[in-house]
Formats: C-alpha cells, structure tokens, sequence
C-alpha cells in the first residue's frame, strides 16, 4: 500500500480525505527531517503542516513523489530541490485568506484599543486601567500595506469599511490597480512607514524580505503607530521588534508568526504588554483549517496518481523526465 506521511494531524477533513485514498497514513508528530526520514524512506506522499523538510533528506526519500503544504508559505520547504527531483510541492491558495485578514484586523483593533493589556491589569484588580488613555479610534486613520496580495486587499476592503485610509507599498503592483481601488500607491516602503497609523505586513518570507523592518523603519513609525505581522516570521527582525517596544517607540504590536516555530516561552517579544502574541493561528478558523487540509490531501493523492495538479508552487517540477514517462 503506497504510505503518505504527515508532520502532524490534519483537520478531520483531510484526514477524510486521506482515508478515502487508499494510503498507509503515517503521522511522525515532529516536523524535523530528521525525524521524519525513517518514515519518507518508503513513503510516496508528504504533508507538512509545521516543520521543514531540506535537500538532505529529500534525496534520500527515493521513493517521494509529492510534498503537501496545507497552506501558501514554503518557505520551509528545499523548493529547488524538489524541483530539480520533479516532485511538486502543494499548496492550498485562497483556502485561509480570509481567515488570515479577519485575523489582522482583530489584531489591530486589539491594539488601537488596548484589549489584551487591559484585560490582563483587570483581572490583576487594575479597575484605574480605563484611565491610562492608550486606547484610541481607528476612524480616519491610515492603514499601510505592505503586501497587497490577496489577503492585504480583503484587509484593505475591511479597513475601508470602517473609515480608514489605506496606502499600499507592493512592487509587484501597478500603481492603476491601487488607484482603482481609491487607495494610495506608496513607491517607497520608507514613506509608508511613516504616514501609515497602522502597518500591516502581508509578504512572503524570501531572502529579500528577511528582516524587512528593522531597525530603521521601525524608528521612521509614529510614537503611535501600530505594526501587525500575519505574514510570516522573519519579515520583522525580532530583536529589533523588541527594543522598540521596550523604549515605548511605538504604540503596539501584534504578531502571529515568529522566526523560530514553535515558540519557547524565553521568546524576547513575551516580556511586553504592548504586543499581542498569538500561536500561528490566523489560518486555523474552523472553515480554514479544513479547506487547507482537503485541498493539501487531495493534491498529494492526485500527484501520486500521476495527476498534474495545477496547485503547485513549482509547475517546473513537471518538466522532470519522471512526468514524461
């Protein structure tokens, strides 16, 4: 029987999936290559939901037809690899966007009103909290896009909505398209930082995205500015995150994607009240987990059936000599 392996559990609906396929499922709890190798050297099939799968292990993998990703973001994933080998790497598009921009727009509203911090000094007994004015309205205020894919633009409809400007910095968009739209092309990612109340980012983790904001665009941010990172982790330097929020340079932040995943609880970031911290569960809504994971299933079962499934990060893999037999 052909064997699938899994990082770990899926949402019962791709496990449904996956047991209609007539597969062995195997599920290794660890998303470490490592780990995962004795069960990929005679497995067919590879979702990974957290964890990374590198150029090592793929090549030992001899019998790997396909790599599932219930989600969009590869960037633990050896692409070039697994290209150059002709297995395809699955992704789910448009399954979790959604999910994903109602999550940064709740996360900017905790902000803006000071939500979680509150909470917390409530039930220390801090009635006098509600009188530290931090909280503030989002109407009229401008929100910066850094990203303008297709969760950005759902979050930019969102934020109009209810009164909010929105400026948009993304190269790969035509100035038209923005404009189109009623917003504001930003052509430089500085001035963006500046003018924008509240900046979300919504790009992927490449080399050119790493560390996108530092230091310096942190410091270009108003003292009440608020930065929200759904995207993934690494976009934001982290310890240059930290000591912004340590001086009080900004209002707040929020993030739901760290650099190193899990988080351990010595993470820098845990020791602020001015930034939300949630569990890399923007894509995890109910409605979204068991879209990502249907569509991850049944593309992996469709390749393994030697099916050209069109939601592929990697269309090259196809021109492999293994799919022209």
């Amino acid at each position: 029987m052909r064997k699938v392996v899994i990082s770990h559990r899926l949402h019962e609906a791709g496990m449904a999936v996956l047991a209609k396929g007539n597969v062995k499922i195997s599920i290794t709890d660890s998303g470490n290559p490592k780990t995962m190798l004795p069960e990929l050297i005679d497995a067919e099939g590879l979702i990974i939901r957290i964890g990374s799968i590198d150029r090592e292990t793929m090549l030992q993998a001899k019998n790997l037809k396909v790599i599932g990703r219930p989600g969009v973001g590869v960037d633990d994933v050896d692409v070039e690899t697994a290209t150059e080998l002709g297995i395809p790497v699955v992704i789910a598009p448009g399954a979790n966007t959604r999910s994903v921009a109602e999550h940064a727009f709740a996360l900017m509203l905790s902000c803006a009103k000071d939500i979680v911090h509150s909470d917390k000094e409530l039930r220390k007994g801090n009635f006098a909290v509600r009188s530290n004015y931090k909280a503030y309205e989002i109407f009229g205020k401008t929100l910066g896009l850094v990203g303008y894919g297709h969760i950005g633009s759902i979050l930019a409809e969102m934020a109009a909505g209810i009164g909010m400007k929105v400026n948009v910095y993304d190269p790969f968009v035509k100035p038209e398209v923005i404009a189109a739209k009623g917003y504001t092309y930003e052509a430089d990612l500085n001035h963006i930082m500046q003018v924008a109340d509240v900046i979300s980012l919504h790009v992927p983790l490449t080399l050119k995205t790493k560390n996108l904001i530092g230091t310096a665009e942190l410091k270009l941010m108003k003292a009440t500015g608020i930065i929200i990172n759904c995207s993934r982790g690494g976009i934001i330097d982290e310890k240059a995150l930290a000591a912004a929020l340590k001086q009080n340079e900004i209002h707040s932040a929020a993030t739901d994607v760290f650099t190193n995943e899990p988080v351990t609880m010595d993470e820098a970031l845990f020791q602020y009240d001015n930034i939300i911290v949630t569990p890399h569960m923007a894509g995890q809504t109910q409605e979204a987990a068991a879209g990502v994971a249907t569509m991850a299933a049944e593309g992996v079962l469709a390749v393994m059936d030697g099916e050209r499934w069109p939601y592929v990060c990697n269309p090259k893999a196809y021109e492999h000599p293994r799919w022209n037999k």
